[in-house]
């Protein structure tokens, strides 16, 4: 009751206030950003009370907050705070890499690609198959030929079947689950960024030649873009991970600091390379991760864990705010269908993969991991949309439907096989009792840690650092 009163007068507060920020756009986005951090973390707490995951809360706190719903935070609002979504994708990105350690790919990297291989081959062909049928149904393709149906079926599939790292992420940083479920899981979906890069790729040419654009066409698909896109990624990657490893073997000073300029530095380096800034990012977390010393590593890895509370609020609660109901309302009745054939999918192909990989107990949890969709997924819709501007939007809006209800959806999938896999520990994470001050505490973090919004904004909160200790420096 204390959080629902606590988000009632948030809201009154800011329709009151909201007025003087009309001068400038500046004042208004940093309004918007202050509310929907408060707002999401409150109704993520409220959620929390009822078993729900937090990342649900903090997507419909932004789908309240927004357009659709009370229109507290405005499209021009929500647009102005894309930089720090750009943030949030890069510190999270760089996170999921270094949680890959080079021992663990060597043990599991035979089971994660077979369950990789069964889950996205049986997954695209249900939901190729499905397009077929219900295509001819939209009236942007009504009167398109054969061809051109299937060419659209596979594009549109190569995009469906793309998982979520950030909200993989965002439920391990909130259950400290640590696990061969939780581990597989989180290998699948980030190598699976890759190949459905490529496959995307690879079916937009294939539609390209079968049904030419009619309007502006996409610049920068052929081969040669694509191949710098992932290779590029992986070279600039590694190169920056080298130089996040020297630093800490060098220097480690201010690492809370450091980590905030490695994922500013490194998206605004992959824009300006034209490099895939996920991947990028990713492969420099994973070789900064192996090429220093563990206890180095780890010292980076909780400066970033201590901003995972606010990066994940502000993120999953401006992908809130772009879903409006009333717009997936016309397309809900394509949406639902292929969620479920997509769920049946994944699901049919774990089961393949876990027993081809031989473990097969473990299919039955790890597919409830891959349903989440989120960032890259709307991303890849809205190059759909550039490339085909009539049929591509058309496409782009079912996508959207899709990818919103696999958002709400899928956390809850994930959680329930983490409590079942038994990988969540006990603690303050899962209790129904908050510690005393109101105080949680995050994964990989030792108690008296805090990851409120709040706290976490500062560096100096939570146990002595590098940052905060003094210790002998050089190698």
């Amino acid at each position: 009751m204390r959080r629902l009163i606590i988000l009632i007068l948030l809201v009154a507060g800011l329709n009151l206030i909201a007025p003087l920020g009309d001068q400038g756009r500046g004042s208004e986005w940093l309004l918007a950003l202050g509310f929907l951090i408060l707002a999401a973390y409150s109704v993520g707490e409220i959620l929390e009370r009822f078993g729900i995951p937090k990342v649900v809360g903090y997507v419909l706190a932004g789908i309240l907050s927004g357009p659709g719903g009370l229109e507290v935070v405005t499209r021009q609002a929500s647009s102005g705070l894309a930089p720090v979504s750009t943030l949030a994708i890069g510190l999270i990105a760089f996170l999921a890499g270094a949680e890959l350690r080079w021992d663990d790919l060597r043990e599991r990297w035979r089971i994660i690609l077979r369950i990789l291989t069964a889950e996205l081959a049986v997954a695209f062909f249900l939901i190729t198959g499905l397009l077929v049928v219900l295509l001819p149904y939209v009236e942007a393709f009504s009167t398109e030929r054969t061809p051109a149906i299937l060419a659209f079926s596979l594009l549109f599939a190569s995009i469906a079947i793309v998982h979520s790292p950030v909200v993989t992420m965002a439920l391990l940083t909130e259950t400290r689950a640590e696990g061969p479920v939780a581990r597989t899981t989180l290998g699948v979906v980030l190598l699976a960024d890759v190949v459905v890069m490529l496959l995307f790729s690879g079916t937009l040419a294939l539609a390209r030649a079968i049904a030419p654009a009619s309007g502006t066409d996409l610049a920068g698909t052929d081969l040669t873009s694509v191949a710098w896109d992932v290779g590029g990624a992986v070279i600039v990657g590694a190169a920056l991970g080298v130089v996040v490893a020297l630093y800490l073997r060098l220097l480690r000073r201010e690492l809370f600091f450091f980590a905030i300029m490695v994922a500013l530095a490194g998206t605004v380096l992959a824009d300006a390379l034209h490099v895939e800034a996920l991947l990028m990012l990713l492969v420099a977390g994973f070789v900064s991760e192996n090429l220093s010393l563990p206890a180095h590593g780890a010292d980076l890895r909780h400066a970033m864990e201590r901003s995972a509370a606010p990066v994940f609020t502000v993120f999953f609660a401006i992908s809130g705010t772009k879903i409006v109901p009333l717009e997936m309302a016309g397309v809900i009745g394509l949406a639902i269908p292929i969620v479920l054939v997509r769920a049946l999918g994944i699901w049919t192909g774990s089961l393949v993969g876990a027993r081809w990989a031989g473990i097969r107990e473990q299919g039955p949890l790890i597919w409830k991991g891959l349903v989440s969709q989120a960032g890259v997924a709307l991303g890849l819709a809205a190059l759909l949309a550039q490339a085909y501007p009539s049929r591509g939007a058309a496409l782009q809006a079912i996508l959207v439907g899709v990818i919103a209800l696999n958002e709400m959806i899928g956390p809850v999938l994930f959680r329930r096989a983490l409590v079942q896999s038994g990988e969540i520990p006990a603690g303050p994470a899962d209790s129904d009792l908050e510690p005393e001050g109101g105080v949680e505490y995050g994964r990989g973090l030792s108690p008296g840690v805090p990851t409120t919004p709040w706290s976490l904004l500062s560096p100096t909160g939570g146990p002595p650092t590098d940052e905060t200790r003094e210790e002998p420096r050089g190698p």
